[in-house]
């Protein structure tokens, strides 16, 4: 038995070598060193992208001549093409330094006279920065720094006023503001600390809500509206680093979980110059109620924001007065799941008389257009089909611009409709263009900025004219990434939908083998999120997945993957909410019955190889596809999963699941941790030690509920690494080897 095993290992380590050789000399076949080490795969984009105010000529940021590895701010006249130097690097340079400010973002004073550069930005957590920001004068050409004495990488959200004389901006959870020509700083809040946070959010309302930048200038440039969150009453989750130094370090952050206390959350409004702060008067616990929209209407009198119970099923739209603090409510959405909200910028009509408002009250997402009081509100794109996002109103033309796809949901194009709601919807986007758009409109809704992708088929950037639907040039083809993939020993990719029961029909796509032959069985790796956060199934470039997905049907995979109901596609509200308070049970259930419609259909499928991954959701949805269909998966690998929902935050779970003290039932159904019990195939566990948003706390409750159940199991720990598993030299590929080795072996 030992000499045999011996030989089978020799054999073995032949054909990995003989493989490995192949796909070393064969520049057809992808290898995980092409994909996640050598950048030969990596699109080239559009850097710092803004319109100009015009609206005939924009602004990108382009490699200089000049000054080696630092970047021109140039400009582009829309209708000539011509190319004009806005901002050579070299202007860029502090006094007494060498090197240019490297821009990781800028913005224009209100009349052009002066710019803003944002740059030596570090990470906070997730996608929140600090950095450093920078003034310079067009007309002088003289640079200067902004905050004062404040050390190297402090600041946050820095804005120009309405006239361009001053920035405001956020030092360590205060307020500031500083008069460009004196370089006074006025500090107008004075509570700043690791609980007590003004300006910009704490993490779970950054995470969920998306809240960073918290504070706005009014428009006559006098006061400021600000949020405010007092995280005091939050415990605190801790995160061990053991790799920093020779003992271990810890980092606080405060973190609600799901049924705990929440921030208490207000909105303020001070004077430009410092004073006392007016505090709007919103109702109810400020604990138990969330703002997650807040902005000065079409005036500097009225503050306008959304006020959202803690079940977030109730969504009250206020007016403030912003002298007064008085509020009151002018619309109400109310839903028995929970309302989605509006988190950008209000757009106002008719001199501020209406604004636009976004609503799934008729069973489909539809902009409304809303009198001032809240009392006339008018439908203006009715139909059965959801809008994705609006993309620009031409309030002089009489047209809104909005993304939508109504015939097929793993796709996106731009259609216009009539701003009064008379006439049918246009759509703008080619016929002959298949795939995901996406558009950036120009200030005078003449122009749009557009790129475009599809599956497997890297993103297109050209400029258009929305009148007369065509192509005024092209900016970037990325041509030679498109060859390099199509020299590739091509899979065959397709898209289908697969019944699931009761009339049901999810979307799905499926990459097969290049050598496809439908008389032989293939072993199928399912690819899954399956949470109300994402789509996996859209018909765009999908980047290093789709080509890690290539790579292991090159070498005798189908990869496929689902979209369940829960998952955020534009199919209607009940299609999006049915998932309430069964995230776990829905979408596990839909994923197993796609893969029992496949085997049911597609007889090339091997019923015994079925395997399953994903990451964040995904990997709880691994796991829930293992626990409770054992019967039809092989083999899984959960990459930073949750284990269950009361490990997670509070405003994301409770949207989708309620609280866990009045249906503890309900999080137990659907928890993974609770059905460890219908483990029989192969699993793989994955996870960062510092990941602040999934903690691995839960993965370490899955490890002692797997121990206790007798369920082998592998588990590999990177240390340190937070959710997205990248920190570190060649971390990457050091994973997505493992998961590669580790589907080799198991599938």
């Amino acid at each position: 038995m030992k000499s045999r095993r011996v030989v089978f290992a020799g054999l073995f380590l032949f054909i990995a070598v003989a493989v490995g050789f192949a796909q070393q000399t064969d520049p057809s076949l992808l290898t995980l060193e092409r994909i996640f080490e050598s950048g030969e795969f990596g699109p080239r984009g559009i850097g710092g992208f803004r319109w100009l105010k015009s609206g005939d000529g924009y602004a990108r940021l382009e490699p200089s001549p000049t000054t080696k590895g630092s970047m021109d701010l140039v400009s582009y006249d829309i209708a000539t093409n011509k190319r004009a130097v806005i901002i050579a690097a070299e202007k860029l340079i502090p006094a007494g330094e060498t090197k240019p400010l490297a821009i990781n973002g800028y913005q224009w004073s209100g009349d052009d006279s002066k710019l803003l550069v944002y740059t030596n930005s570090k990470k906070v957590w997730r996608l929140n920065t600090r950095g450093d920001y920078w003034v310079l004068d067009m007309a002088s050409g003289k640079l200067s720094k902004i905050g004062g004495d404040a050390a190297p990488s402090t600041l946050m959200f820095a804005k120009f006023s309405p006239d361009g004389s001053m920035v405001g901006y956020v030092r360590e959870n205060d307020l500031y503001v500083q008069t460009i020509a004196t370089g006074r700083i006025t500090r107008l809040t004075t509570n700043g600390s690791p609980t007590m946070v003004n300006g910009t959010s704490d993490w779970v309302n950054e995470e969920e809500f998306s809240l960073r930048d918290c504070w706005r200038w009014s428009p006559d440039g006098k006061s400021i509206a600000f949020w405010q969150f007092d995280a005091s009453g939050i415990k605190d989750f801790l995160l061990l680093d053991n790799t920093a130094d020779l003992y271990p370090t810890l980092t606080k952050i405060p973190y609600p979980k799901t049924g705990t206390t929440n921030a208490a959350v207000r909105v303020g409004v001070i004077g430009a110059s410092g004073g006392n702060i007016t505090w709007m008067k919103t109702p109810g616990d400020p604990r138990n109620n969330y703002i997650p929209m807040m902005d000065w209407s079409d005036n500097s009198n009225d503050i306008i924001l959304q006020h959202l119970n803690r079940l977030q099923n109730v969504d009250q739209l206020m007016v403030a007065n912003a002298k007064t603090g008085e509020v009151r409510t002018i619309l109400t959405e109310k839903d028995d799941t929970w309302v989605e909200i509006l988190t950008d910028s209000m757009t106002w009509l008719d001199g501020g008389k209406r604004f636009l408002w976004t609503s799934e009250r008729d069973g489909w997402q539809h902009v409304y257009s809303v009198s001032r009081d809240g009392k006339d509100i008018k439908l203006i794109t009715p139909g059965s089909f959801d809008v994705v996002n609006i993309q620009s109103v031409d309030e002089k033309n009489g047209w809104l611009y909005y993304r939508a796809s109504p015939d097929n949901a793993t796709q996106r194009y731009l259609y216009r409709t009539r701003l009064d709601g008379s006439g049918k919807a246009e759509r703008i986007t080619p016929e002959n263009q298949p795939g995901t758009h996406n558009y950036s409109i120009s200030t005078n809704s003449r122009w749009a900025f557009h790129n475009y992708s599809a599956f497997g088929i890297p993103p297109k950037f050209e400029v258009v004219d929305l009148a007369n639907k065509s192509v005024l040039r092209e900016v970037e083809t990325n041509a030679a990434l498109q060859a390099k993939l199509d020299s590739l020993k091509k899979t065959k990719n397709e898209f289908f939908k697969v019944d699931v029961g009761g009339g049901l029909k999810l979307d799905g796509w499926m990459i097969k083998p290049p050598d496809f032959d439908p008389s032989k069985k293939y072993p199928v790796l399912v690819y899954v999120y399956g949470e109300p956060a994402a789509q996996t199934v859209t018909d765009n470039w999908g980047g290093s997945n789709y080509l890690w997905f290539s790579m292991l049907a090159q070498q005798g995979y189908i990869v496929a993957s689902f979209d369940n109901r829960g998952t955020p596609a534009p199919r209607g509200r009940e299609w999006r909410k049915s998932i309430y308070r069964k995230n776990g049970v829905i979408n596990s259930g839909d994923q197993a019955n796609a893969v029992k419609g496949m085997i049911a259909t597609m007889p090339f499928v091997d019923a015994s190889r079925i395997g399953i991954w994903g990451w964040s959701g995904g990997g709880s949805s691994t796991l829930n596809a293992l626990f409770r269909y054992p019967e039809l998966y092989k083999m899984g690998m959960a990459v930073a999963p949750e284990a269950d929902f009361r490990f997670y935050d509070t405003i994301y779970t409770e949207r989708y699941m309620g609280l866990p003290q009045d249906n503890g039932a309900d999080y137990d159904a659907c928890s993974p941790l609770k059905h460890v019990a219908g483990l029989r195939g192969d699993l793989l566990i994955v996870h960062g030690t510092g990941d602040d948003n999934v903690h691995y706390q839960a993965t370490e409750h899955l490890i002692d509920a797997l121990v206790a159940a007798k369920k082998p199991f592998q588990m590999m720990a990177y240390p340190n690494r937070t959710h997205g598993i990248s920190e570190g030299e060649d971390t990457t590929l050091h994973l997505f080897s493992l998961l590669t080795k580790y589907l080799h072996e198991h599938l």
